[in-house]
């Protein structure tokens, strides 16, 4: 059975633009999208999805050089948020 956060984290995931790179094993990295989106709503910003990244990689992978913050990173980088903050505001919208 699924629960509520489950389901949201798929329909997340399902809103992720076609070609955007998805991170293996990253199903508790959705379930942390669901409570941004939960949370944040249409005001989550790629700030906030790269925070639940880091969290996310801390966990998985603790000496990533991204895990900084936002805004010490490089523009490319951050550029890579930008498609799971559209995720989680079009989730929003269904």
């Amino acid at each position: 059975m699924t629960n509520y956060l489950e389901a949201e984290a798929r329909l997340i995931r399902e809103q992720v633009p076609a070609g955007t790179a998805i991170p293996d094993d990253s199903d508790l990295l959705f379930l942390v999208y669901a409570v941004l989106k939960r949370a944040k709503g249409d005001a989550v910003t790629n700030s906030d999805v790269h925070d639940a990244w880091a969290a996310w990689m801390t966990f998985t992978r603790g000496d990533h050089p991204a895990i900084v913050p936002y805004q010490d990173l490089t523009p490319s980088v951050q550029l890579e948020d930008a498609p799971f903050t559209a995720a989680i505001r079009a989730a929003g919208q269904k």
